[in-house]
């Protein structure tokens, strides 16, 4: 069993499910590509994704010049802010429907369109199918959310070959953006491959068909990626904007919020309030699953973030995943009332896809966490608070209560 080793910048370490690499210095790649951030000149990069973005400026009215994939929350309203009034571009606005809906998240959206005006599609997949492809990739591998980033990364190329719009407008690149996947000067764009290896765990939807599951072609067929002959035929592309500027999304988000009037919430297992805010379950159940997989939660990359931005220390980071990664989740029960599995059960399938170089029992039947740089020690909220002088707006209270349930619903 190979050494996990700890970056001495941030909180990564090579256990990391997108690949990073260590240096003899002791620092990781995404330290590293991190650096370039000051580096490089944004106003000459700025200047080549104009140059790259006028060249799909559709020659008529009666089309769209890009897609522009949205949701309820994460930098949506940075994108389209970006697209739309500056680079003065007419993009469709595209969305998956992942049935996990919080009403602040349903209201996002519903802002984001009124705000910056645009046409959107909105992508229904029947739930009966949504649940039997929950069933089968947490069976399989472990995952809740497979369904939702296959959604969410396939719909808009399906309705780039639809609509004979080729270009796609992301945001970050996760991998560039975490581990130092590629350089900002490599102008990585979305490719199928990256898709199914990363996104998408190495399963594609056809992949889910198994003589020994429920799983049919009706349930899968709408999570395919179009084949390359439909992709050459319209020249179908997909860019990060994260290339071409200067990529933080704290500083982002509290822009939206001033000029847009984004709203956030607060979070048990994280102190970041922007990211997930429209979804139930990913900084909840999502999260707890990601612990047991990977031996860390969504805090560990807010942490990471804000090390290299320079907002917190190494220790403080730490203090603050040691002190979230405790939190309990919310909305478990929900969860398994929608999805019709019993806790124990349900609990006896997560307990299979722990990472056994990163979990052991001990005698008494507990589960203990071996990393190299995240301890155990219980660290309560006062400790925090006193130590941290470290804010992200919050414009929602989170014990506010909730008017209607969302959750396996469509958008109203």
């Amino acid at each position: 069993m190979s050494t996990i080793e700890t970056c001495k910048l941030c909180l990564y370490d090579t256990n990391h499910p997108l690949g990073l690499v260590i240096d003899d210095d002791g620092i990781c790649s995404g330290c590293k590509i991190h650096k370039e951030k000051d580096l490089l000149d944004w106003q000459e990069r700025w200047s080549l994704l104009e140059k790259l973005t006028n060249q799909y400026r559709s020659k008529t009215t009666k089309n769209y010049d890009c897609i522009v994939p949205v949701s309820g929350a994460q930098d949506s309203y940075f994108i389209l802010h970006t697209v739309k009034n500056r680079l003065k571009l007419n993009p469709l606005i595209v969305t998956y429907n992942k049935y996990w809906n919080t009403p602040l998240g349903i209201r996002n959206l519903a802002n984001l369109r009124k705000e910056f005006n645009c046409d959107i599609l909105i992508q229904n997949i029947n739930p009966l199918s949504v649940k039997k492809i929950v069933k089968t990739t947490l069976r399989q591998f472990g995952s809740i959310y497979w369904h939702c980033i296959a959604g969410q990364t396939v719909f808009p190329i399906q309705t780039a070959v639809r609509y004979k719009v080729p270009l796609i407008i992301w945001g970050a690149h996760q991998g560039m953006e975490q581990t130092g996947m590629f350089s900002h000067e490599h102008e990585v764009e979305m490719t199928r491959r990256y898709r199914k290896d990363h996104d998408l765990m190495g399963v594609e939807a056809d992949d889910l068909l198994s003589d020994f599951d429920t799983l049919t072609e009706n349930d899968i067929w709408q999570y395919r990626y179009p084949d390359d002959e439909a992709l050459h035929s319209i020249g179908v592309r997909g860019i990060y904007l994260n290339n071409y500027i200067r990529w933080d999304p704290k500083a982002q988000h509290e822009e939206m919020i001033e000029h847009y009037n984004y709203h956030t919430t607060i979070f048990k297992r994280t102190f970041d309030t922007y990211d997930y805010v429209d979804c139930y379950n990913y900084m909840n159940l999502h999260d707890k699953i990601k612990y047991y997989k990977h031996g860390y939660s969504k805090v560990l990359d807010h942490a990471c973030r804000e090390i290299r931005h320079g907002r917190l220390t190494r220790e403080q980071a730490k203090l603050l995943v040691n002190y979230y990664q405790q939190q309990p989740t919310e909305h478990e029960n929900l969860f398994l009332k929608w999805l019709d599995v019993d806790p124990k059960g349900f609990e006896f399938v997560l307990d299979l896809h722990r990472n056994p170089a990163i979990w052991k029992k001990s005698y008494c039947g507990d589960w203990l966490l071996n990393t190299p740089d995240i301890d155990s020690q219980t660290i309560d909220n006062k400790t925090v608070t006193s130590a941290i002088d470290f804010k992200c707006n919050s414009t929602i209270n989170r014990d506010k209560p909730e008017s209607y349930i969302t959750i396996g619903k469509g958008w109203p």
